[in-house]
């Protein structure tokens, strides 16, 4: 990580405790309960140094301004795993 805040370190407990997809203002809205002083442009920007250290995924989604969604980075690989499972069955 680059910088340990309580920001980054946050988000990062958000995305990996969700048993789903979030978008940027999903995570914003549940960090803001504890953290006062944060801004999208500040968690964007520790989401992204997330995403680039490989913690966690991230996609832009979409047409025009669109939307962030986030998730953990097994998140999709499990999916597909338990998807395999119940085909094998």
């Amino acid at each position: 990580m680059y910088k340990k805040d309580i920001i980054t370190e946050t988000a990062l407990k958000i995305i990996e405790n969700a048993k789903e997809i979030l978008e940027t203002k999903e995570i914003e809205g549940k960090i803001s309960a504890s953290i006062k002083d944060i801004t999208r442009t500040k968690l964007f920007a520790r989401l992204n140094n997330l995403r680039g250290e490989g913690l966690i995924k991230g996609k832009f989604v979409g047409p025009g301004k669109g939307v962030w969604i986030w998730w953990k980075a097994d998140f999709l690989e499990k999916i597909q795993d338990k998807r395999r499972g119940e085909n094998d069955k």
